[in-house]
């Protein structure tokens, strides 16, 4: 599986690491909070201090975190 992303810009070689998760944090089937992280175990821990029987779902696979930004800002996220 491929970490990296590579584009062109002008002549220079660009690669973006595919390091960010996008996720949903729920309490049962309802989705309380979504957001992206480096870390989604412990993203999960801080969320459940304020949802205790809440967990994390991760959205698809990991990607740049200029995409899951872009993520966030479509799904209306911070």
């Amino acid at each position: 599986m491929r970490n990296f992303t590579v584009g062109l810009l002008g002549k220079d070689l660009i690669m973006s690491k595919r390091d960010t998760y996008k996720y949903n944090f729920k309490v049962g089937h309802k989705i309380v909070h979504r957001g992206i992280t480096d870390d989604l175990e412990r993203r999960e821990e801080e969320h459940q201090q304020k949802w205790p029987k809440g967990h994390i779902s991760q959205v698809g696979r990991k990607t740049t975190e200029e995409t899951a930004r872009k993520w966030e800002e479509e799904k209306g996220c911070s």
